[in-house]
């Protein structure tokens, strides 16, 4: 068999998708900018709100892409990342646990989206999921960094954005599936 017909028939992004990636990179960065500084260091920011937006509108694949592409922008220099920042040292400090987790929160948010008559509430558990695995990596990297007790790091990291977090969730879950039923695919 020849090499061309071992490859997989993956399709290219059509420049719709591209489109709609783009859209929601941009939407991250622009949301980021929306940040209250907190005591602990940790600040408010819109960055989950327009992750977990881009996850129920674009799905896993695309959402990921997404983000992945607004990591890698703020890494490599463009002011993008909260209070327009950027740079690696952003992915290596106490917050960049949660940077690092976004392609996974959006993944595990859009997967649920895609997959969400596999019974009754999918939607809402990977909503949780991913919304969890973005405190986890959080809090186990701020834990490392800034020599802290888990608990510190719960207090510093969780405790304060559960309202907010549950709000943000609510509103772009609702907003997300109106976008999407409005998209064409």
């Amino acid at each position: 068999m020849s090499e061309e017909k071992k490859t997989t028939n993956k399709k290219p992004l059509n420049v719709r998708e591209m489109c709609y990636i783009a859209m929601f990179t941009a939407v991250i960065a622009v949301m980021a900018q929306i940040s209250i500084p907190l005591p602990l260091g940790v600040p408010l920011t819109m960055q989950t709100f327009a992750i977990t937006l881009a996850a129920v509108v674009l799905g896993a694949k695309f959402s990921t892409y997404s983000t992945v592409i607004y990591l890698l922008l703020g890494a490599i220099g463009v002011p993008v990342l909260a209070n327009f920042s950027a740079g690696l040292d952003k992915f290596v400090g106490p917050t960049g646990g949660f940077l690092i987790s976004f392609p996974i929160m959006a993944f595990i948010i859009g997967y649920g989206v895609e997959h969400k008559d596999m019974f009754k509430g999918a939607f809402v558990v990977f909503l949780i999921l991913g919304t969890v695995a973005n405190y986890v990596v959080g809090v186990i990297m701020f834990c490392a960094l800034t020599h802290s007790t888990v608990m510190t790091g719960i207090t510093a990291c969780v405790l304060p954005f559960i309202p907010t977090a549950i709000i943000k969730a609510i509103l772009a879950s609702y907003i997300g599936f109106i976008i999407r039923k409005r998209l064409p695919r």
